[in-house]
């Protein structure tokens, strides 16, 4: 994954030339002045600190910095702990400092340790390296509290720092930011999430999300589950990506997230319950394969999982009811999977 300009803004068509164009070659060689070889030879020689050709021996450089891992430690009482080195860079952390050093809590109760804490982490960081810091902290507690990969964290992290380097949504709550990188990540790595799950999860109102969310969309010219340079785009969150999870807090077979997919895609090319939001889709479609599998569920479970009132998952399921001949393949009936006498008539208005 780059993390150099991973998202990139998006820039006014322009139409397509015929007539090529040529650029200057930006392309930096270095080559030993001595063998004058294209493709040199060139070897690190960490124990002097000198960058070397390896065909003549020329010193081409020195004081090379030595990156690899120096496993020492120099505390005789704390026992041997090669931890010396601190944690691995952090493409994310790019232009801000990444060692830190920290002052010990250990002041024989005197208080002066948390007055040097303090001091010291006012010189250390600018203003805007503190607010960086502090978003990245949140969008990783956020991603744990909600169990979202480190992928989508990571993506989050790129997004706002782009979002910060542009200056797009200054004014905007700190919160509703996240929330909106959170939204998009989830949704450029395949794991759908609602606007009500990240708004339950961050505490933003909708319609704040929803402003910086279209914010960060035009800007960047953002597509669902496109990547980072726009290279791909695949299809946008349906309410099957919805049903693994709906289908997992239900504890229900995997045959019936299986069928209840069939029945969205069927419903969706006869333009049955075509308007409706892919949440009250999705509840609406289990709650209907339940029945018509014999895994009966209440419609409270569905609700509450879900997160959609009971009258919407009903109503969707009238919808379905009306229309059970073309949604229902027959070998799922001949198999005995399916069976439409199961199916409850709902005249509920």
């Amino acid at each position: 994954m780059a993390y150099a300009k991973p998202f990139p803004l998006a820039a006014p068509q322009q139409k397509a030339s015929s007539h090529p164009v040529f650029g200057p070659d930006l392309a930096v060689r270095l080559i030993c002045p001595e063998c004058r070889d294209p493709n040199p030879n060139i070897v690190e020689e960490f124990g002097s600190g000198d960058l070397v050709c390896g065909n003549c021996g020329l010193v081409l450089g020195d004081r090379i910095v030595d990156t690899r891992s120096e496993w020492r430690t120099f505390a005789n009482d704390e026992g041997d702990d090669p931890s010396r080195v601190g944690a691995a860079s952090d493409p994310l952390m790019e232009g801000i400092e990444q060692l830190d050093t920290v002052i010990s809590f250990r002041d024989g109760g005197s208080g002066l340790a948390r007055e040097l804490q303090r001091a010291s982490s006012r010189s250390q960081n600018a203003r805007s390296e503190r607010n960086i810091l502090g978003a990245f902290r949140d969008i990783s507690s956020w991603c744990d509290q909600f169990s979202l990969p480190k992928t989508i964290s990571d993506i989050a992290k790129q997004l706002y720092k782009r979002a910060d380097e542009e200056k797009l949504l200054r004014g905007k709550p700190l919160e509703a930011v996240i929330a909106a990188c959170i939204f998009i990540a989830c949704r450029q790595a395949h794991v759908p999430r609602t606007f009500r799950e990240i708004c339950n999860l961050t505490h933003v109102q909708k319609k704040m999300l929803g402003q910086c969310y279209k914010a960060l969309e035009q800007a960047f010219n953002l597509s669902p589950g496109a990547s980072t340079t726009h290279t791909a785009a695949s299809p946008s969150t349906g309410p099957e990506n919805l049903l693994v999870r709906y289908c997992n807090h239900l504890d229900l077979p995997p045959n019936v997230q299986a069928i209840c997919g069939d029945i969205i895609i069927a419903a969706r090319k006869h333009g049955i319950a075509d308007g409706r939001s892919p949440v009250s889709i999705a509840g609406g479609a289990i709650y209907f394969t339940c029945h018509l599998l014999g895994k009966v569920k209440s419609v409270r479970d569905i609700s509450a999982v879900a997160g959609v009132s009971e009258g919407t998952i009903k109503l969707v399921y009238r919808l379905y009811y009306a229309d059970k001949e073309k949604l229902v393949k027959q070998e799922w009936i001949d198999e005995g999977k399916a069976n439409l006498d199961r199916l409850p008539f709902d005249s509920t208005k």
